[in-house]
């Protein structure tokens, strides 16, 4: 229980009613937050989201009802939060925070910013801002019961990206194409399938056998072989998924026998593969229709919520019947050339992709998944909690507080744990830790080194992989240091486009090349050291040398990890099995529940550092300091305010 004892001091009220505020986000916790603002006496605030309201969202963000579906979160946040507090002076922004209008001069406008967000590259960059102008920001974040918030403050505090963050998650195309072993993998085909077939194709994203996979090759040699092979095989022309599929008129039993059956069986040919592997087995469609009752309907399939129901093998052959020629339908109805956009709440999508990986998961003898399963993974979702959002909402504002009291040392990262911790404990406070001075956004001189092959490497790579995707930058400019001053990347449209395709080697970038890279809107320079490698791991464009290493423990009692994150935040917990939103495929699977300073902040939630402990990272958490006044009495679950 977190309480607010007595009304505010005057010297505090009269701060609270003149401070700005900037609120990012206004989804699952910004809704709680504006409430708990307004009711708390602030008066001058400004909302910006770019989200626009959906269906989902009305179990939870109480401010939207069905009739604002489609409409601004922003805006009917705003209109609704005026209705029960009409003398509150607010803005509201139907933009992303990450527009070039909103620079480092709109941030010093406000005393505090505080982050609702629910992804990782607008929580870098508002980082990044609030760094610039030296704002106090206040993180947060949720993922089903498990929530915390801390404060950033520039020189202070470590920041947000501080500590290293688990890297997205992803599987070599070899694993989703020829050896799946987790359900994810079958998920994931599938939804390459459904790109393949219905939406925009994409090479990264082939789900026919991998000729070229190293692992099915006897030597060297016929890899290389394998991996070249040209697009003739004899006199076979190769077509691409969606040219075949076409071609058969979307026969929903040929795509079947393609898939679940040839497909299956070529990689069988592939022996080496299964030397210790159990092999698949592949499906006929004869075969499967065969087994199944004459009587057998597949909206009948088991007892309890549909949506829970794991099929039979013939209940999914059905079921992928139904949606092919349901999305078939929806291609013809928007006539040549159409693509389809996968989407998780749309039902024949969903379908295909529930029936797709399930049969593919039978066939590689893992155990098939519900559809609801399936969506949370596919769609990735963590179950978002009201309560966990209105308790985080309530966290931000008394941190907030604090912050105008001037009473900056008192401020804590906070924990809502799922289970009571030893001391029974649901809300942990920990003190805030010192920036890293090896960050490399807020160190006096930030600087990394990138290893990579600069043969291979082109521009447009550097800027949207590295320098955009990895390191946040959202307009950058590099140049080469190197007595000249060339000008490798430049933020300006069209200045060096003719450079995007052209290798770094191109440039006189070499093995010890020092890159210079600005952000003018986040007022932010990172030096960039070359570090040139002739082999890099397959599938492995570049590496980031010497992250800042993991802290050492400080405290003597042994720590479980949590990580926030959903909808309404970022990382998945350890307690519960979940994935990371905006496709990061990060599965968590584990027993363990968070322990009084769960610290493992690697998320897309509060300040969130250290890493993850879970099967995919083998990486555990680092130990926190716990406040020394904090005491077993109840009173501890009270956070009191001059």
């Amino acid at each position: 229980m977190v309480q607010l004892v007595g009304p505010l001091r005057k010297e505090l009220a009269d701060s609270v009613s003149s401070c700005r505020v900037l609120v990012v986000g206004a989804g699952g916790i910004g809704c709680e937050l504006l409430k708990n603002l307004v009711l708390t006496g602030f008066k001058n605030i400004e909302v910006i989201d770019l989200d626009t309201i959906d269906v989902s969202n009305l179990n939870r963000q109480f401010l939207f009802q069905k009739k604002h579906v489609g409409k601004s979160k922003a805006q009917v946040a705003k209109e609704s939060v005026l209705r029960f507090c009409p003398s509150a002076n607010i803005t509201a922004y139907h933009d992303s925070i990450m527009n070039p209008d909103y620079n480092v001069e709109f941030f010093r406008n406000f005393q505090l910013v505080m982050n609702a967000l629910d992804n990782r590259a607008a929580r870098n960059h508002v980082n990044r801002m609030c760094l610039a102008a030296d704002i106090p920001l206040i993180e947060s974040g949720t993922a089903g019961y498990l929530g915390q918030v801390t404060v950033i403050k520039k020189g202070a505090t470590e920041c947000y990206e501080c500590q290293p963050k688990p890297t997205q998650k992803t599987f070599p195309g070899c694993t989703i194409r020829n050896t799946p072993s987790e359900p994810i993998h079958c998920i994931v085909w599938a939804k390459y399938l459904f790109n393949q077939l219905f939406g925009e194709e994409d090479a990264d994203q082939e789900v026919s056998p991998d000729t070229a996979d190293p692992e099915a090759a006897w030597n060297p040699e016929e890899t290389a072989a394998r991996a070249t092979a040209s697009d003739q095989d004899g006199d076979i022309k190769r077509v691409s998924t969606k040219e075949w599929a076409r071609s058969t008129g979307y026969d929903p039993v040929k795509l079947f026998n393609k898939l679940f059956k040839d497909d299956i069986m070529y990689l069988l040919t592939m022996d080496k593969l299964w030397k210790k592997r159990k092999a698949p087995v592949p499906l006929d469609w004869a075969e499967v229709q065969q087994a199944l009752s004459p009587n057998f309907d597949p909206e009948v399939c088991g007892t309890g919520l549909k949506d829970q129901q794991v099929l039979s093998l013939g209940g999914y052959s059905q079921l992928f019947q139904h949606s092919v020629e349901t999305l078939r339908s929806q291609l013809d109805e928007r006539g040549d050339g159409a693509q389809l956009v996968w989407d998780k709440d749309d039902p024949p999508a969903m379908d295909f992709v529930t029936a797709a990986a399930n049969l593919r998961m039978h066939i590689f003898s893992m155990s098939m998944k519900s559809r609801f399963d399936v969506k949370s993974m596919a769609g990735n979702i963590i179950p978002a909690i009201a309560t966990t959002n209105a308790v985080i909402a309530g966290l931000i504002v008394l941190e907030a507080l604090k912050i105008l009291n001037s009473d900056f040392q008192q401020c804590r990262t906070i924990f809502l744990n799922k289970q009571p911790n030893p001391r029974k404990k649901l809300l942990v406070p920990c003190a805030l830790d010192r920036p890293n001075p090896n960050c490399y956004v807020c160190a006096s001189k930030p600087e990394v080194t990138v290893k990579l092959n600069v043969h291979k490497t082109i521009v447009q790579a550097l800027q949207d992989r590295i320098l955009k995707e990895k390191f946040g930058m959202v307009a950058p400019d590099v140049q080469i240091e190197d007595g000249k001053g060339t000008i490798l990347i430049s933020s300006e449209e069209g200045e060096t486009e003719a450079n995007n395709n052209k290798f770094l080697s191109d440039f006189g970038i070499r093995n010890g090349s020092r890159l210079q890279a600005d952000d003018f809107l986040q007022d932010y320079t990172l030096l960039v050291n070359v570090l040139h490698c002739e082999e890099m791991p397959r599938d492995v464009e570049f590496e980031v040398v010497g992250d800042a290493p993991e802290k050492p423990p400080s405290a003597p009692e042994e720590e479980k990890s949590i990580a926030n994150g959903n909808k309404d935040a970022a990382q998945p917990s350890t307690s519960s099995k979940a994935v990371v939103e905006d496709d990061d495929v990060l599965l968590v699977d584990s027993d363990e529940e968070p322990s009084s300073s769960t610290t493992d902040v690697s998320t897309e939630a509060g300040s969130l550092k250290r890493k993850l402990h879970d099967a995919e990272t083998g990486e555990s958490a680092s130990k926190r300091k716990r406040l020394d006044q904090q005491t077993a009495d109840d009173d501890d679950d009270i956070i009191a305010l001059d």
